[in-house]
């Protein structure tokens, strides 16, 4: 007998003791048995270096290279200096 396997792609929190919280009702009726992974993101601190490479390479910053955009010099303003 062939099993075939359904794979659901849902979301859901873990709470401090270690239950799965799903956010959705599963659309399926129960009780069955299920088998569940697990992909959990990684969080981590982003270096300046590697903000900087992502911001200088997004497509959302494109127009920056127009020449339109170039409308200050060094000459424009005034300098700041922060007495505080």
């Amino acid at each position: 007998m062939q099993r075939i396997v359904k794979a659901l792609d849902l979301t859901g929190t873990v709470d401090a003791k270690h239950q799965l919280h799903l956010d959705e009702p599963l659309p399926f009726m129960g009780p069955t048995r299920v088998r569940v992974l697990i992909l959990v993101t990684e969080e981590q601190e982003i270096t300046e270096d590697e903000w900087l490479r992502a911001a200088a390479s997004n497509a959302a910053f494109d127009f920056l290279q127009n020449s339109e955009e170039d409308m200050y010099t060094l000459d424009d303003g005034k300098p700041f200096h922060d007495e505080g």
